[in-house]
């Protein structure tokens, strides 16, 4: 399985990297979609490297990159995407954290719609949590499997525009209930009229989030 590829920004302190933020990007994007995030988060993390990574496969349309394709949106079948999308992102954060010398805990993930669900379905089942999970307008696919297989209770923070006509909000808060159930930290944020996107209180909880983790 070939490793995943990124483009990477900072640190912004041009010292060596004490901390990994991986971002994963949504359906239809590509790598550029998030990385111009990493300089406000680099304020907060002036030692931190920004990996932001293309997601494995090419979408259906020639353009942009997916963790996984959704034509067939049945439970089952996007719990298998989600399965091998975690395999390919699994790889990148322990192949990243060796080139870049860092310990085996020093990283956080985010993501965006797809890329959210991604690194929810990853975050939680590896071995060595991450400082924290970052997911932004996504959804907890195969929750009924989650409870078997956490492995870690990293902080989350869930974010998402309560006007978002593609992933309704409804699956963030559904995440949260169960997320709480099995005892993971949660914060969420809820944006009034926002739709399938990222705003200002969501970047600014999560570099919240990010610091407290990281501290």
């Amino acid at each position: 399985m070939a490793v995943l590829d990124a483009i990477h920004w900072g640190p912004a302190s041009k010292a060596t990297p004490k901390q990994l933020v991986i971002l994963c990007h949504g359906l239809g994007a590509d790598a550029y979609d998030l990385i111009d995030i990493a300089p406000t988060w680099g304020n907060t993390l002036p030692d931190a490297i920004f990996a932001s990574v293309n997601a494995p496969e090419e979408h259906f349309s020639g353009f942009g990159r997916q963790w996984w394709p959704v034509s067939d949106r049945r439970p089952e079948v996007m719990e298998g995407g989600a399965r091998n999308a975690a395999k390919h992102l699994d790889a990148f954060i322990d192949a990243e954290l060796v080139r870049l010398g860092l310990p085996p805990d020093a990283y956080a993930l985010m993501g965006f719609s797809q890329g959210a669900m991604t690194v929810l379905f990853t975050g939680l089942r590896r071995s060595v949590a991450p400082k924290a999970v970052l997911a932004f307008s996504g959804a907890l696919i195969a929750p009924d499997s989650l409870e078997a297989e956490i492995r870690n209770r990293a902080p989350v923070l869930l974010a998402h525009g309560e006007a978002d006509g593609q992933v309704p909000v409804s699956r963030s808060r559904d995440a949260e209930a169960e997320l709480r159930r099995l005892g993971v930290p949660v914060e969420a944020a809820y944006s009034p009229g926002l739709g399938h996107g990222i705003d200002d209180h969501g970047i600014a909880m999560a570099a919240l989030t990010l610091q407290k983790a990281f501290a």
